[in-house]
């Protein structure tokens, strides 16, 4: 039986972890700690091929009608 892929579906948004770098503009760029970002559990279908860890930030690009393009970010937590 072949496994499923959730992000390769098409209504899964890309899902990507950022580096320490990225993170900490982020967290700088909103004023905000790793706390305050929502979260996202480790065992998620969708970031299973990211090779995550608690504490990482994950960017979530989601395609919007009105926007064209949404950024989110979440910190990965043991689930």
């Amino acid at each position: 039986m072949q496994k499923f892929d959730a992000g390769k579906h098409m209504l899964v948004p890309k899902h990507s972890k950022v580096s320490e770098k990225e993170k900490a503009e982020v967290l700088e760029k909103y004023s905000i700690t790793l706390k305050d970002l929502p979260r996202i559990f480790a065992n998620d279908p969708a970031i299973l091929d990211l090779d995550v860890k608690e504490g990482d930030v994950i960017k979530i690009i989601r395609n919007s009608a009105s926007a064209g393009e949404s950024i989110f970010y979440r910190r990965v937590v043991r689930g």
